[in-house]
Order: C-alpha cells, then sequence, then structure tokens
C-alpha cells in the first residue's frame, strides 16, 4: 500500500498557491469524500462491518446537520484545536465553518479507519494514511480558507504573500521545508561547543574526549555512542541544554563519537563496519588513554542498538569492557516499533535491499522526510501556514535547527539493519545473528543497566524500551535501572536539570515476574522466555511507580557514578602518545552536510 508523503503534499499545495481555480473550490465548503478511505481499504483488502459504517454514517449525518442549523442561526461553533485558536477563526462565520466542518469530516474519516477490519499491521497503514490525508485536508493549509493569512496579506498589503513565495522557492531549491533560522546557528560557534579534542579518526567516526570540568573524575570514563542517523550534537546542543556538558560536570572523562556523514565512497559500509571499525574500536581507544579497563558505555536510539550490538560480540569473544550500559530511547527488542511499522514490511524491505544492498547511500533527505510524516502538523504544514501563507521566517530554534542536518546511511548497513531488527527482529533472539564473526547473545552483557524510556515516544515506544531489562543482564537485575521520563523521542532526552521542568518515573527496586508454571527445577525454558522472565509487564512497572517533578538526568549521573570507580585526579592533557590530539571538538566529519 502506498503512504502519502507530506513533503510531496507540502509540494501540491505550492503549486496550487499559483492556480486561482484552486482557491475558489477550497473556499467553498466541500461536502465530505471518502472516496480516498475507499481507496485505501479496497487496496489493503480490508472492510468495515455494515451495521458499524451505519452507525458512523447516522452519527455523522446528524452532528452535520447541527452544524448546518447552527450556522443558519449565526452560532459559532466551538473549535477545540490549537490550529484554530486565533481569534480570526471565528470572526468570520463562514472560517469558523469552514474549521468546523474539517473537524467533524476529520473525525469522521478516523473513526472509519479505527473500524476497519483488517490484520494489526494492515490497520495501522489505513490509519497512519487516513491521518496524513486529514492533516492535510486541514483549512488551514490554504491561504484561500486561512483567514489568519489572509489579514496578514491585507495588513502588509501584500508584503507576507511575497515574503511566503520566496520562502517557498528558497525551500524548494534546498529541497526541505525551513524550520527554523539556519543562519542562527554554526557547529562549534554556538552549538556543539563543549570543549575537547578528536583524539582518534578513522573512515568511520572521529572520537573526541572532552576537556574535565572538575580537579577529580571517576576513573571509568564515560564512551558516549549517538545514533548514526542524526549528528551527534543533539547530545551537545548549547551548554544550558547539553548533555555531554552535564556528564563533564559531574565528574565523568566522556569520549563521544562522532560519526562521518557518509559519502559515496562509504556506499558499501555494513553493520558489521559500523560494530567493528565503529563501537569495538571506540571502545579500544577509550581504553588505551584513560587506562581504564572498563568503560561506562553508552548508547542513544540506534546509536543503542550498535553498542549493545558490540558488547555483545566482545562478550562472545570472551570480553566484558563495560562497566555500565546506559541507552536512551533504545530499540533492541522489535516486537512494538510503533507508527515506523508502517514504512517497513517485506515488500518495502526487499525493494530497499534490491536498490541497496550492495551498494549505494540512503539519502539523509528520504530518512528526514520519513520522520517528519510521523509528526506532520508540527513539522511540515505548522510551517507551511507560518512560512508560506503568513511569510513568516522561522525563529531560532537549536534543536529544529540540528532535525534539519540530515545524514545520510550506507545501504548495506541500512538494509541490514530493517530485515535483521524491524522486519524479523531477530537481535534479540541468543545465537540467531553473527555480526563481525561472532554470535550475538545480548544476555551476555555484564553488566548493570540504565534504561530510559520517553512516555510520548513516538518513534520508540517506551514499553520497547523498558523491555530491553528482560535481555540484558539476566539474574541480576536489582542492579539495572528504568527511568521513565515525561515527553517525546528528543524533548524527553533533552531535559536539562537546571531547568526543572516536566517530570520522570521511577520504581525501585522493580518488582520480578513470577515464573511461569512448568519452569521449575528440572525444566529448561526457551532462551526468549528465560531472558524476559525477570521483568514484570510495562504496565504493572507503571502503576506501581512514583513520578517525579523534573529532569531525569541527576538519576542517571548518580548511576554513572556508583559505577564509576574511585575518584582519580582529572588528566591534565588530552590523548596519550598514541592517539594524539588531532583537531579541536566538534571536528570536521560533523560539519559535513548531506544536502
Amino acid at each position: 500500500m502506498n503512504m502519502p508523503d507530506p513533503q510531496a503534499m507540502a509540494s501540491a499545495w505550492m503549486a496550487q498557491m499559483t492556480d486561482p481555480s484552486a482557491w475558489q473550490a477550497l473556499f467553498r465548503p466541500a461536502p465530505l469524500d471518502t472516496s480516498p478511505v475507499a481507496t485505501l481499504l479496497k487496496d489493503a483488502g480490508a472492510t468495515i462491518p455494515q451495521q458499524e459504517l451505519d452507525a458512523l454514517r447516522n452519527d455523522y449525518l446528524q452532528k452535520a446537520a447541527g452544524l448546518w442549523q447552527e450556522f443558519l442561526s449565526g452560532k459559532t461553533p466551538a473549535l477545540a484545536d490549537r490550529r484554530f485558536a486565533a481569534p480570526e477563526w471565528l470572526a468570520n462565520p463562514m472560517s469558523a465553518y469552514s474549521a468546523a466542518s474539517y473537524l467533524l469530516n476529520a473525525e469522521f474519516l478516523t473513526a472509519m479507519a479505527n473500524a476497519v477490519e483488517a490484520a494489526p499491521r494492515e490497520r495501522q497503514k489505513i490509519r497512519f494514511a487516513v491521518q496524513q490525508m486529514v492533516d492535510a485536508m486541514s483549512p488551514a493549509n490554504f491561504l484561500a480558507t486561512n483567514p489568519e493569512a489572509q489579514q496578514q496579506l491585507i495588513e502588509t498589503k501584500g508584503e507576507s504573500l511575497s515574503r511566503g513565495l520566496s520562502n517557498m522557492l528558497g525551500d524548494m531549491q534546498k529541497g526541505r521545508i525551513s524550520l527554523s533560522d539556519e543562519s542562527a546557528f554554526e557547529v562549534g560557534r554556538n552549538v556543539a561547543t563543549t570543549p575537547g579534542q578528536v583524539v582518534f579518526e578513522n573512515h568511520l567516526f572521529q572520537l573526541i574526549q572532552y576537556s574535565p570540568a572538575t580537579p577529580t573524575v571517576h576513573q571509568v570514563p564515560l564512551l558516549m555512542m549517538p545514533p548514526c542517523i542524526n549528528k551527534f550534537y543533539i547530545l551537545d546542543l548549547q551548554p544550558e541544554n547539553s548533555v555531554v556538558r552535564y556528564a563533564v560536570e559531574q565528574g565523568n572523562t566522556v569520549f563521544l563519537v562522532s560519526w562521518r556523514n557518509p559519502d559515496a565512497s562509504l556506499g558499501g559500509t555494513t553493520w558489521d563496519d559500523y560494530v567493528e571499525t565503529g563501537a569495538i574500536k571506540a571502545i579500544e581507544v577509550a581504553r588505551a588513554i584513560s587506562g581504564s579497563e572498563k568503560v561506562n558505555a553508552f548508547g542513544f536510539c540506534v546509536g543503542g542498538t550498535i553498542m549493545s550490538t558490540a558488547l555483545a560480540v566482545l562478550a562472545a569473544r570472551g570480553e566484558q569492557p563495560a562497566a555500565s550500559l546506559t541507552l536512551l530511547t533504545t530499540l533492541l527488542d522489535f516486537e512494538d516499533t510503533g507508527v515506523l511499522e508502517v514504512f517497513i514490511d517485506e515488500t518495502q524491505v526487499a525493494m530497499r535491499e534490491k536498490a541497496l544492498a550492495k551498494g549505494g547511500l540512503m539519502p539523509g533527505r528520504d530518512l528526514a522526510t520519513t520522520f517528519s510524516s510521523l509528526r506532520p502538523n508540527d513539522l511540515v504544514w505548522n510551517y507551511v501556514q507560518s512560512n508560506y501563507l503568513k511569510g513568516k521566517e522561522p525563529p531560532p530554534f537549536d534543536l529544529l535547527y540540528w532535525n534539519s542536518d540530515s545524514t545520510n546511511l550506507p545501504g548495506p548497513m541500512f538494509c541490514w539493519y530493517l530485515r535483521n531488527t524491524y522486519l524479523e527482529n531477530s537481535l534479540k533472539v541468543p545465537g540467531k545473528l553473527t555480526v563481525a564473526g561472532s554470535r550475538v547473545d545480548l544476555g551476555a552483557i555484564d553488566a548493570p543497566v540504565f534504561v530510559y524510556g520517553s512516555r510520548e515516544d513516538h518513534i520508540v515506544p517506551w514499553k520497547a524500551s523498558y523491555a530491553s531489562l528482560g535481555l540484558l543482564n539476566p539474574g541480576k537485575g536489582g542492579a539495572n535501572r528504568f527511568v521513565l521520563g515525561a515527553s517525546g523521542h528528543i524533548a524527553g532526552v533533552i531535559n536539562p536539570a537546571s531547568k526543572n521542568k516536566r517530570s520522570y518515573w521511577t520504581n525501585d527496586p522493580a518488582p520480578v515476574a513470577t515464573p511461569a508454571k512448568g519452569k521449575g527445577k528440572g525444566k529448561k525454558a526457551a532462551p526468549e522466555a528465560d531472558a524476559n522472565a525477570a521483568i514484570v509487564p510495562a504496565e504493572q512497572w507503571f502503576s506501581g511507580a512514583t513520578e517525579h517533578v523534573g529532569s531525569w538526568w541527576p538519576e542517571w549521573a548518580a548511576f554513572l557514578a556508583n559505577n564509576g570507580g574511585k575518584d582519580v585526579s582529572a588528566p591534565k592533557k588530552l590523548g596519550n602518545a598514541d592517539f594524539q590530539p588531532i583537531e579541536p571538538a566538534p571536528g570536521r566529519y560533523v560539519k559535513v552536510r548531506a544536502d
């Protein structure tokens, strides 16, 4: 089933701006059109029970009639949607009626999607596709039906439209919608500014060692592995919201991997390369420079998947280099991948493999479009309305600047990742996968674990993050911790302790599941069952959890301190005789743009 592309929808909208007949058609409130949903259902081989469909239709007709009567009587409808919160929507009866009609139609189409009888994956695809259509249909997205934009046009005597067209043309040249004032930021000048030196580099990554900020440091260094799907400086935005700077200030010797933004020369790079030449090499260098036998390993998102795989490979080789493992919004068990599963099925993965498995690049722009489609109102249509319809410049925002700084991925690595994790969920099965010549068993990693999930995460559902506890450090669950933070995939992680915002949940010690019947003495359970036997269901964990106001960062800092060994004098120089400083942080690799 073909999925709607929000970026393509935005481009189609651009074409409509120059078509006056389209404006006229859009100005008239159109009757409900269910044909796109009907087409989706037909393509997916799904149906809606006739009785339920009749009930939905009758409810819709009743509400539509009531809305029309309100309009005729001059009553202003309630618009409980932030897209229509501006006073201009209620000042004009036609605009208010247009918005209310849209919300009613959206409610009906969404209800239809939820009533579909189909396999779970197909239902998810249908719901996602319908939501894309519903969001694109909003009258706020079109000049002819957006009274805020029309008022701007009048007040500025046409200047807002001129600026909007200029913004639109500029974005068309860039091939993406501007989310932030990109001229306000520069990597190394006002983002990614924590002092340090690049102390190692190869063709795949640079390793940064940060300058100490305390007279003494924990003996065991912290090695941070960000996702290779994005630039590392999400962890080092500005001083007040930098995870890296915070970790340094807590007395950690911090090393961080800065992945290279792949070009054609890296088009044949594999998942094995990211594990062996990337993560394992970084562990080796961090140990050599610090003089510590172990590191506190850290992984964020797919960086956590790579780090965990690397530690399992080393465990198979008889090495245990991790004093602890921190995983932030990371998937190891891919049973529940949330809305991302709409993009991943056998057909779509096979198509990618045909195009990329033997070499080539997955463009960062395509990845960015995929992630934007998960939140189209926030990351697409909001900026169509503001930048183009109203002619406004997007304000500077470090997180959205980073969000637009895309990275490519090597085709073979990307295809391996899709098939073996998202599609087949093989990483969690002991011994099923061979990586870098070794069988992977996550349960062989002998280190306490700190797992963080974000409650509103649409990329890594928090219950999927929680599932990692059942795969790691088996038999020693008392040493493991799970912390649940408020907000989403990024905002939940970047929650500075100094701001005292949001909240987080803990449940320590975590309740232990009761062993299932038939797994007593003399009976061996399947490896997967054994791995998950020590944790209770996520819902049970949450029901007994305590909410705390503020940032979860101090909880993590305490975990690192507990596993950091004794305190020693901070190093006076970065690197060592074998690994001399190459250039100041943030280094060259992070400054290479995909576009």
